[in-house]
């Protein structure tokens, strides 16, 4: 019997452990830990680091892969509440794996007013503890308080509504004092 080729032992091995939902073993971060700073350039040529950003709120938000079926309607969700986000003082950034070419044209393609920031080597899922198998991170979303904290995390999300969970999380935020 021939031994299995190393690119299936790999995909089998990342389908097993995207299963099992582990992501080599990381916990995400945990609430009220420091959020990681980065600093990239999204797909509309801004600047974005971290830093700059604090005293603001920041829906940092992984997603598997432009333009498929999910990640459109979690986008749309973020682009449809951007004057309520905006007015609760939340920042939101979309990050996945693909280049600011693909974010450029999802971005166009669904009139995304929000920065898409590229994570082609996978650096910032990593200081997330985001798990990214086969070039798509897991749908994870953390949301950064004004100080630069992790405030909230959702290990797991809907992409309908998730921008409301953010609103009603930042709600409850400023409501005690954060």
């Amino acid at each position: 019997m021939k031994p299995p080729r190393p690119r299936l032992a790999a995909f089998l091995l990342a389908t097993v452990v995207m299963a099992c939902g582990h992501g080599g073993g990381d916990r995400l971060l945990a609430v009220g830990t420091a959020a990681p700073d980065f600093v990239a350039t999204a797909h509309d040529g801004r600047r974005i680091a971290l830093a700059d950003l604090r005293g603001r709120y920041v829906a940092l938000y992984f997603y598997p892969k432009d333009d498929t079926p999910g990640c459109t309607k979690e986008a749309c969700g973020f682009r449809d509440a951007a004057t309520s986000l905006e007015g609760a003082g939340v920042v939101v950034l979309g990050v996945s794996e693909q280049d600011n070419v693909s974010h450029a044209a999802f971005a166009e393609k669904y009139h995304l007013t929000f920065p898409l920031v590229p994570d082609e080597r996978g650096e910032i899922a990593a200081a997330y503890h985001v798990p990214v198998t086969l070039g798509m991170a897991r749908r994870i979303t953390y949301l950064v308080d004004k100080d630069g904290r992790i405030a909230r995390v959702w290990p797991s999300v809907t992409p309908t509504g998730h921008a409301n969970e953010i609103l009603s999380s930042v709600g409850e935020l400023r409501a005690g004092g954060h």
